[in-house]
């Protein structure tokens, strides 16, 4: 067994692999780039070494100084984690040939499946069922019109060596085809330095469900059963889970077979997964093979209680796999949400900055929180939005929405925006919980984007009293050391007024064994808790119900935050809230002629100047942020009169970039 290892990423998944590797007494070493001296993962490791500048094509994507790392440090062999190098058949290779061990694939399995286009010409001659398309690479937009229309709209353009969703897009006429072949070739260059692309059949209300498999060197290979991969939006998964609510034994059995033949035809050793896009007839086409470990795997490891990373690193020092297929369990189900710095109320735009709360819900036997972050520290604009995965385990599926919606109230990020709000309104949805959706789910849903008002609380009573009960503890506070003169103390009334959405609560909070008793329009309720001032979660019983939301005193404010919906709320006296009502409103400023910067992100196109007409539709700017290129368009005909902001500039959020006549 290997003594040390380095592992060649960064965030969430190498903190993953410091774990395991330190419960396996290996010891590890991890490299970071200037932007991360300061990362958990750095801080884990047993030593740490600086591989260069921020940008991921200077640093983690530059094979020759993790090499030198390797040599630096006395690291036997090298954990890719996923993204980065880890499908990069050149840097296996140079391992190799380097004397270190690859945590991963051979090369020639990587260099056969992780090239989608020569992973599906393997495919069909390995008899596998492959979706209709144009196996090789594109050249031109123009072309990538011509093959679109002969296949027949709708069409996903992919990028060969793309993945998480990044270089690809459905096209549904020419226009789409000529710009997302576009986008996608930029993409797809900056993300992973190969630019060719390729076009399949778009396969409508599809699930996509995946296998996870390992095979080691000695022609063992077995199939985990499968994960539903189905919620995503805009092609990048957002909840997985396992096994799946839509799959049969059978449907199973047939996906796990053809997935390990496939895998034993390129001599597959390591993790692996074979994706699948499924019909609702049950039929499923082979889409790719992640030659890595895919960012799921946490859910694979709750039903089956294996450790992935641990069976990668031992079938790279040469063990057999001590099971197989017949030992694969399937316990129960498992959900994974990916929490991402995010700002769902903003189309998802990316979120940077400094985590000033950081507070994940507490471990145990059904909640697992993988991170590679802490409190204090920076989501920078350089990598993806991920800040945390939030796996769930229980009997049933209906048990681990519930233990999924538990995990989310109680997960506190302050700093910068995420996507919580979203995956506890998912959580909640009758479809979802019935589970009969695809992977146009999101988007049908949802088809305006995600707002306030996809969040109907069932009970705005709840919030209500929440943000009184803290009122009432601060006034309490305030009355005990204010000093008052015996005889003349102030007297606390129960009757307190809440202002909410523009609707009002007049309550009554009558004191009781631990809390209060609430009472609106003749209904009491019983809220009772041991919340301490300034504690950001509340826990309590709501008329004897077990109860988590998340609490804030922003300063005449109360912020109640529970099953992803957020109220900002006023709580004071009914004479008050009277006197409150006559005062006037401050306008807002008009903005109206600025396109402001939606996120922070780089400026990578800049195409107007002052006098411009632009008409609706045509673009005004390009960012980057996150690996991801946005696309900013003009929503009404309009005159520049102002550029504000030039090509290669940083934009900070709400950034001035074009003024308008």
């Amino acid at each position: 067994m290997f003594k040390k290892i380095l592992i060649a990423n960064r965030g969430e998944i190498a903190c993953r692999v410091i774990k395991t590797a330190r419960r396996m007494g290996i010891k590890t070493v991890a490299v970071y780039s200037e932007a991360d001296k300061d990362s958990r993962h750095v801080e884990l490791a047993d030593e740490a070494v600086c591989i260069g500048p921020p940008p991921s094509k200077e640093s983690y994507l530059v094979a020759d100084r993790i090499i030198a790392a390797c040599k630096q440090t006395g690291a036997q062999a090298v954990h890719p984690g996923y993204g980065f190098l880890s499908e990069n058949e050149a840097f296996s290779k140079r391992l190799e040939e380097e004397g270190i061990v690859f945590i991963g694939p051979k090369h020639y399995s990587i260099a056969a499946m992780g090239d989608k286009i020569a992973s599906k010409k393997l495919a069909l001659e390995a008899k596998v069922n492959t979706i209709p398309g144009h196996n090789a690479a594109i050249d031109t937009p123009e072309q990538a019109v011509e093959i679109a229309k002969k296949i027949g709209y709708p069409v996903m353009i992919k990028a060969s060596a793309g993945g998480g969703g990044k270089g690809l897009r459905v096209a549904f006429d020419d226009k789409e085809a000529h710009e997302g072949f576009s986008s996608c070739r930029n993409e797809a260059k900056n993300a992973f330095g190969d630019d060719r692309v390729f076009i399949e059949k778009y396969v409508e209300e599809p699930r996509h469900i995946e296998i996870q498999l390992i095979g080691d060197a000695h022609g063992n290979c077995v199939y985990l059963n499968e994960r539903e991969c189905s919620i995503q939006r805009r092609h990048q998964k957002v909840i997985e889970e396992a096994p799946s609510p839509f799959l049969d034994e059978k449907t199973r059995k047939a996906m796990g077979e053809q997935a390990v033949a496939l895998a034993k035809a390129v001599k597959y050793q390591s993790a692996g997964t074979v994706e699948f896009v499924v019909g609702k007839d049950k039929s499923f086409y082979f889409l790719e093979m992640n030659t890595r470990l895919q960012v799921e795997h946490p859910v694979t490891e709750c039903i089956t209680g294996l450790d992935l990373v641990e069976l990668m690193i031992r079938v790279a020092a040469g063990e057999k796999l001590p099971f197989a297929q017949k030992d694969v369990r399937l316990d129960g189900w498992a959900m994974e949400c990916r929490i991402n710095a995010e700002d769902p109320f903003r189309n998802f735009l990316p979120s940077t900055g400094r985590l000033i709360r950081y507070l994940p819900p507490a471990e145990n036997d059904g909640v697992r929180v993988d991170t590679g972050v802490y409190e204090g520290g920076e989501i920078s604009m350089y990598y993806d939005s991920m800040i945390a995965k939030l796996i769930v385990h229980a009997a049933s599926r209906d048990q681990a929405i519930a233990r999924m919606r538990d995990a989310l109230n109680a997960f506190v990020i302050r700093g910068v925006s995420s996507n919580i709000a979203f995956q506890s309104a998912l959580m909640q949805h009758p479809r979802f919980q019935s589970g009969k959706f695809n992977t146009g789910f999101i988007a049908e849903e949802f088809p305006k984007g995600f707002s306030a008002e996809s969040l109907v609380h069932e009970d705005p009573l709840l919030m209500a009293a929440a943000a009184a009960f803290a009122r009432r503890r601060y006034i309490d506070r305030a009355v005990r050391t204010s000093g008052q003169l015996r005889g003349h103390e102030r007297k606390v009334g129960n009757a307190w007024t809440v202002l909410m959405g523009g609707k009002k609560y007049d309550l009554t909070l009558t004191p009781t064994g631990g809390g209060y008793t609430v009472t609106h329009d003749g209904q009491s309720c019983e809220l009772r808790s041991t919340w301490r001032l300034g504690e950001p979660i509340f826990r309590g019983t709501w008329n004897s119900e077990p109860v988590c939301l998340q609490l804030e005193r922003l300063g005449l404010r109360y912020r109640v935050t529970h099953w992803g919906t957020q109220a900002d709320m006023m709580v004071m006296t009914g004479r008050a809230a009277e006197l409150l009502g006559l005062m006037p409103e401050k306008p807002k400023p008009d903005l109206s002629k600025f396109l402001l910067s939606p996120m922070p992100g780089l400026l990578t196109d800049m195409p107007l100047k002052a006098g411009q007409e632009v008409k609706a539709g045509e673009k005004l700017a390009a960012i980057e942020a996150m690996k991801m290129e946005n696309i900013l368009r003009a929503d009404l005909d309009c005159v520049v009169a102002e550029v504000l902001a030039k090509q290669g500039d940083s934009l900070a959020v709400d950034q001035p970039i074009v003024r308008f006549a």
